[in-house]
């Protein structure tokens, strides 16, 4: 069964994470803990015990209290929890799945059963993700992060375009604050680093006349695969973060940045205020400036790609200098 996190009812354990953390390197007196929690200082010590028996290494030191000295590289909601932001919509509630066929086929349900926006569904494996046109996304247990959100936007389906725009934004933002990487993007949800996809985005819409129902973003981010791990057929076009860093990446630390991010971008969105994360896509994205070659069904564009409208459609000048615009497609970057 997945673990949950309700804003309304902050589970214990959450609270407890979230106050350890809050006092950085220092201790956390038992009292203070329990306190906090609306709990005994007995049961504090129980549910750390708990905390101790899945990975999370916690000091207690008497007169003193508890400190947090490490967390493990699991995917658990509570710990999750403890490192978002106040007042999230993104991440107000969690849930964390051993092994699903795609969190996209989850999040669907949750979608269509009136749940509300911000839910967020991680799979520490997948054995049918899929990513964009009908193509597979590899999914090793506990070596990256693939995970859906819900998203119920105020926005015609003219402009579903804009989450993409939003959620590549805030990706490319999340992976530098955490590793030091400077990311870019490759229209429409492609996540590059030194030229090599290491993250994509696939959204799936429920739409009526006007309006968006729902919308379901897919978001599958490579973190700890090794080469080995890539299929020889992708070895030449994808890549990790651990490959390009060199290094481990604490994955429950970037999946709380990635949804800080996107809850923040979220909300500038909501607010009316694309141009905001328009402007910010623009710098980070590689297509722009460049010749490109996009495969729309059985049609072909051959053009350079100017800019991204207001639509979040991609505007390429073509061989013939009409102005095109391109809402969706299979982009080839020409060298």
């Amino acid at each position: 069964m997945p673990a949950n996190y309700n804003e309304k009812q902050i589970p214990i354990d959450t609270k407890i994470l979230k106050t350890l953390r809050s006092a950085g390197a220092g201790f956390v007196s038992g009292a203070d803990i329990a306190n906090t929690c609306g709990i005994s200082r007995a049961a504090i010590w129980l549910r750390i015990e708990s905390l101790r028996q899945i990975g999370f290494e916690i000091e207690a030191v008497p007169h003193l209290g508890y400190k947090l000295v490490s967390t493990p590289d699991l995917l658990i909601a509570d710990d999750i929890a403890s490192l978002l932001n106040e007042d999230v919509i993104i991440g107000r509630d969690i849930q964390v799945y051993t092994s699903t066929s795609s969190t996209n086929d989850i999040v669907l349900k949750l979608a269509t059963s009136n749940v509300a926006e911000g839910s967020v569904v991680f799979a520490e494996y997948q054995t049918n993700g899929r990513g964009r046109l009908g193509r597979s996304w590899i999914s090793p247990a506990k070596k990256g992060l693939w995970f859906s959100v819900l998203l119920r936007p105020n926005l015609s389906p003219q402009l579903s375009s804009r989450i993409i725009i939003m959620a590549s934004t805030s990706l490319v933002k999340a992976i530098n604050q955490v590793t030091g990487i400077q990311a870019s993007i490759k229209w429409p949800n492609d996540i590059l680093i030194n030229g090599k996809k290491t993250a994509g985005i696939l959204t799936e819409i429920g739409t009526e006349l006007d309006k968006i129902n729902y919308i379901v973003l897919g978001i599958g981010i490579n973190v700890n695969l090794s080469k080995g791990d890539l299929p020889q057929t992708l070895s030449k076009t994808a890549t990790s973060l651990m490959i390009e860093s060199g290094s481990k990446v604490h994955r429950p630390t970037l999946a709380a940045a990635v949804i800080n991010q996107l809850d923040s971008d979220y909300k500038t969105l909501s607010k009316g205020n694309f141009t905001i994360i328009a402007e910010e896509w623009e710098r980070f994205c590689e297509t722009i400036g460049k010749n490109v070659t996009i495969h729309v069904g059985d049609r072909i564009i051959k053009g350079r790609a100017e800019a991204v409208d207001t639509d979040g459609s991609l505007m390429v000048r073509t061989q013939h200098g009409r102005l095109e615009r391109v809402i969706g497609g299979d982009v080839t970057l020409e060298k």
